[in-house]
């Protein structure tokens, strides 16, 4: 469980809502933990800092973990570059929440816009290239890539990831200033050559001076697992229900459905409204009576193609009666929307 902004209600996406909304309601997860499912009792709840996930996954101290995209390949990054050690762990869903950006940036007086023709630049003047991140090994990897595109890397082999204006271990190669936020002030005070930044919309960047010279990594919130929990077969299982559940929470997030009444020989032509506008499966959901029949149809509520003001409209046109709109809570199309 993601401890930080994800666990403040009116910061992390309504990751507490969502989990509730799934069948699995939190106590304790809002006020900084423990943790505790108080509705199921097959989840255990293990506070912790996203930046942390990836190693615990890989030592299988955590079966299942929410967190950034971003976070869980700094430490798989960080296992490879400093301790030779390869993590293999699985995203297996996304929960569209905490879209981030992990960008390279550089002062916007520089005149070049990209990092490799920044670099060509670079390395004429300089046998130490600084950096600054709050994701290190994610920064080294993506300044490596470019030198290398370069034909640079032999001449940079050497790297330090280190606290920010530590003194530096290596006299040449890649020194990374790891930041605890602000990075932007850094690299505008002239306290590194470049930096890699997260950001959403680029704005603080460019308050700061900054621009942006490549884009490395686009990241959400995701569970990830290290596969060997699929070997269990209990847990297999257990990681299917959960997962189909938090699907169906999301999957119903833009969603609402649309049920109303409309006279039994006005039926052909409400169908014909609702053929030509896709707007059921593979045939409408219909109850019939004497004379009238109901319709029961699952619309996007946030569609500008086919907007729910219009559909309403036109439904009513086309003789529909007493029509509700009653918010989805949840909506699973079927079982294999999820595999494992």
């Amino acid at each position: 469980m993601p401890a930080g902004s994800l666990a403040n209600p009116g910061r992390g996406g309504n990751l507490i809502d969502l989990l509730e909304s799934a069948g699995f309601k939190t106590s304790g997860y809002d006020a900084g933990g423990p943790s505790k499912f108080t509705t199921v009792d097959f989840l255990y709840g293990w506070d912790g800092r996203p930046q942390e996930f990836g190693s615990q996954l890989a030592i299988e101290e955590l079966d299942v973990a929410i967190a950034g995209d971003d976070w869980i390949e700094e430490r798989r990054l960080e296992l490879s570059l400093e301790y030779d050690t390869k993590i293999e762990l699985d995203r297996i869903m996304s929960l569209h929440r905490g879209g981030v950006r992990i960008v390279g940036i550089i002062d916007n007086a520089a005149p070049e816009n990209s990092i490799d023709d920044y670099l060509l630049r670079l390395v004429k003047e300089k046998k130490l290239l600084v950096a600054v991140s709050e994701m290190p090994y994610i920064a080294l990897e993506w300044v490596r890539r470019a030198l290398k595109r370069i034909g640079k890397l032999d001449e940079y082999s050497k790297f330090s990831v280190q606290k920010y204006k530590s003194p530096s271990k290596i006299d040449s190669g890649i020194l990374i200033y790891e930041t605890w936020g602000k990075t932007e002030s850094k690299i505008k005070n002239g306290g590194a050559d470049f930096g890699v930044e997260i950001t959403q919309s680029g704005s603080a960047l460019k308050n700061y001076g900054l621009k942006i010279v490549d884009e490395i990594i686009n990241s959400e919130t995701s569970i990830w697992i290290n596969p060997s929990v699929l070997k269990d077969e209990q847990k297999r299982d257990l990681l299917h229900m959960f997962l189909l559940n938090l699907y169906g929470c999301i999957y119903a997030e833009n969603k609402v459905l649309l049920i109303f009444n409309v006279e039994s020989h006005r039926a052909a032509e409400i169908e014909e409204y609702l053929k030509s506008n896709n707007l059921f499966g593979n045939e409408p959901t219909k109850s019939t009576g004497d004379k009238y029949c109901e319709y029961t149809i699952q619309v996007a509520s946030d569609s500008r193609e086919l907007p729910l003001a219009r559909i309403r409209f036109e439904l009513l046109k086309h003789g529909a009666q007493n029509l509700d709109t009653v918010p989805v809570l949840s909506s699973i199309p079927d079982i294999s929307v999820i595999t494992l």
